[in-house]
C-alpha cells in the first residue's frame, strides 16, 4: 500500500460500499479505490443472506409502504417510489451481467412470487383497497387478489392447510417478485472491484477519521489480527459500515451528523431446509405488523435461495441489544450519545412507548411463542422442523424534529459533508434493494461538478436514470422484460 492519498476509501464491505465502488470505477476508472472491512470476509453483517430476508423490495407485498390512513384510504405514491428505485437496481445489475462483470445471475437473484396475506374482516377490507389502488399501476402489472381459500392454497399450500374455514382471509400475489442473495451479490461486486484494480483490505478496522489542513481525510486503521496501526489519507470517504457508520461520522466532526442518533433493533428468524416443507411454499408472504411494532418487524414467511439451496425463513422476531453491529460492542449505544443528539434521543424514547413495550415482549417470548406466531401463517408448523437463527442488527435513525424534538425514522438517510468530501449511510430497510439509487444520490451530492459529465456513462448502465417508469406503461413493460431476460428471471 502506497502512502500517497487514495482517491476513494470505502469503509465497510457490504452491498452499499460495493455498489458505490462499482459505479465509481465505471464513471471514473482512473481513480484509486480501497475498501476496508473489519471482518475476515465481506458481506458478514447486514448484507449476509441469513441476516436479512433477501426480499427484492419493490413494495409488491410490504404493507408498511402503504399504511392505512385514519379515514381508511391508502396512498400508493411511496410504494410506487420504492418500486421505481428497485427497477434502477435491476437495470444496473443487468448491465453488469451483460458486460460479464457479474457471474451467473441465478447465483444472486431468483424469481420468487411476492404475496401479502391477511386475516380478519378489517384487514381483508384494507388489502382489497390496497389492491384496487395498485392493480392498474404499470409497475404492479399482474397483481392478483383473492379471498378464496382454494385459490390461496394453489398459490402456496402451507398458508391454508388445516386452517379454520371460519377465518376470513385474503391475499395478493405478484409472480414477478424476486429473492436476492445480497451476500453473493456483494462478493461478486467486490471480486470485480479488485479485478479492475481496486483494493479490498480485510481484517482492518477504521478507528477514526479526521480532516487535515489541506482538506483531505486522515484515517487511523488497525489490523485486527496483529493490532498493527497505520494511517492512510483519502480524498473522498464513504462510510458504508452499517450500524458502525454513526460512530465514524461522529468522529469525523462534520456538522451534518449533529443531532443524529441510532436506535438498534436485533432480530431472529426461524429457518427450515426440510425439502418436504420447502416444496410446498414458493413465495415471500408478508403480513401486517403488530401494533407498536417497527416496520422492519413485519412477519413474513419467505422462500430463500442461498448458495443454491432453498430454505424457508419466518420472522423476524425483534429484540433489543445496544450493539450497533452483530459483531459490535455492548457500549455502542451509550457511546453514541452526544450533547447534540441527547435531546432528540430522549424525545424518541418519550414518544415510542409502544415500540419499547413491543420489544420487551419480543425479548421475553420463548420458543413456543415464536412457533405460535409461525402457525398463524402456517398452521401445520412443527417446532422440531425449525431452527432459530440470529439475524443482523438494524440501527434506525433518530433525528431532530422542530415540533417533536426528535423522531424515529424508518428507512435510510445519506449524511454528506457540505463540501462532498465525505458521506455515510444511516438506517435500514429497504436499504440493499435500493442500493443503486442511494449510491447515485451520493454521487450527485458529493460530486456535483462531475456528475453531469458522468451521466452519459450512467445512462448506458441504467437507461431510465433521472426519469420514471410508472407513468410510461409501454416503457415500463419493456424495461422489466429486458432486465428479467438478462437476469434469467421467469416472470
Amino acid at each position: 500500500m502506497s502512502n500517497s492519498p487514495i482517491d476513494v476509501v470505502l469503509i465497510g464491505g457490504g452491498i452499499m460500499s460495493a455498489t458505490l465502488g462499482a459505479l465509481i470505477q465505471r464513471v471514473q476508472p482512473d481513480w484509486s479505490i480501497r475498501m476496508y472491512e473489519s471482518l475476515g470476509e465481506v458481506a458478514q453483517e447486514s448484507s449476509n443472506p441469513w441476516n436479512n430476508a433477501g426480499t427484492g423490495h419493490a413494495a409488491l407485498c410490504e404493507l408498511n409502504y402503504m399504511p392505512e390512513a385514519p379515514d381508511g384510504s391508502v396512498d400508493a405514491s411511496k410504494a410506487i417510489s420504492i418500486n421505481e428505485q428497485f427497477q434502477l437496481s435491476r437495470q444496473f445489475w443487468a448491465s453488469l451481467v451483460r458486460a460479464g462483470d457479474l457471474p451467473d445471475p441465478r447465483g444472486f437473484i431468483n424469481s420468487t412470487p411476492h404475496m401479502t396475506f391477511v386475516r380478519g374482516r378489517d384487514n381483508v377490507r384494507y388489502l382489497r383497497r390496497r389492491y384496487e389502488a395498485l392493480k392498474d399501476q404499470p409497475l404492479f402489472a399482474g397483481m392478483e387478489y383473492s379471498e378464496d381459500p382454494a385459490v390461496i392454497a394453489e398459490w402456496t399450500p402451507l398458508l391454508m392447510k388445516k386452517r379454520s374455514a371460519k377465518q376470513r382471509v385474503a391475499a395478493t400475489r405478484v409472480a414477478a417478485g424476486t429473492d436476492v442473495d445480497f451476500g453473493a451479490l456483494t462478493r461478486a461486486l467486490t471480486d470485480n472491484l479488485t479485478a479492475r484494480g481496486g483494493e479490498v483490505v480485510l481484517n482492518h478496522r477504521v478507528r477514526s477519521i479526521r480532516r487535515t489542513k489541506d482538506g483531505l481525510w486522515k484515517l487511523r486503521v488497525r489490523h485486527e489480527v496483529g493490532n498493527t496501526p497505520h494511517e492512510v489519507t483519502a480524498r473522498f470517504v464513504f462510510v458504508g459500515a452499517g450500524g458502525g457508520a454513526l460512530h465514524l461520522l461522529q468522529k469525523s466532526g462534520i456538522a451534518e451528523i449533529k443531532g443524529f442518533g441510532g436506535f438498534p433493533i436485533s432480530g431472529q428468524f426461524l429457518r427450515t431446509s426440510n425439502p418436504k416443507i420447502v416444496a410446498q411454499h414458493q413465495a415471500k408472504v408478508y403480513g401486517k405488523a403488530a401494533v407498536g411494532a417497527p416496520p422492519m418487524s413485519v412477519p413474513h414467511l419467505d422462500t430463500r435461495v442461498v448458495d443454491g439451496e432453498t430454505s424457508l425463513l419466518f420472522g423476524p422476531y425483534a429484540g433489543f441489544s445496544p450493539k450497533f453491529l452483530k459483531t459490535g460492542s455492548w457500549w455502542d449505544l451509550p457511546g453514541s450519545v452526544r450533547p447534540s443528539n441527547l435531546g432528540p434521543m430522549l424525545a424518541v424514547a418519550r414518544d415510542n412507548f409502544d415500540l419499547v413495550r413491543y420489544l420487551i415482549s419480543e425479548v421475553l417470548a420463548n420458543r413456543e411463542k415464536k412457533v405460535k406466531a409461525l402457525r398463524e401463517f402456517m398452521p401445520t408448523a412443527r417446532s422440531e422442523d425449525w431452527e432459530l437463527i440470529t439475524a443482523g442488527q438494524r440501527v434506525q435513525v433518530m433525528k431532530k424534529d422542530e415540533k417533536k424534538g426528535g423522531v424515529l425514522q424508518f428507512g435510510t438517510e445519506v449524511i454528506a459533508a457540505a463540501d462532498g468530501s465525505i458521506a455515510g449511510l444511516l438506517g435500514a430497510s429497504p436499504g440493499a434493494s435500493t442500493a443503486v439509487p442511494i449510491m447515485l444520490d451520493v454521487l450527485e451530492r458529493c460530486f456535483p461538478d462531475r456528475y453531469s459529465t458522468w451521466l452519459p456513462v450512467l445512462k448506458q448502465l441504467i437507461p431510465t436514470i433521472g426519469t420514471t417508469l410508472n407513468d410510461k406503461p409501454a416503457e415500463a413493460a419493456k424495461v422489466i422484460a429486458s432486465t428479467a431476460g438478462t437476469l434469467e428471471l421467469t416472470a
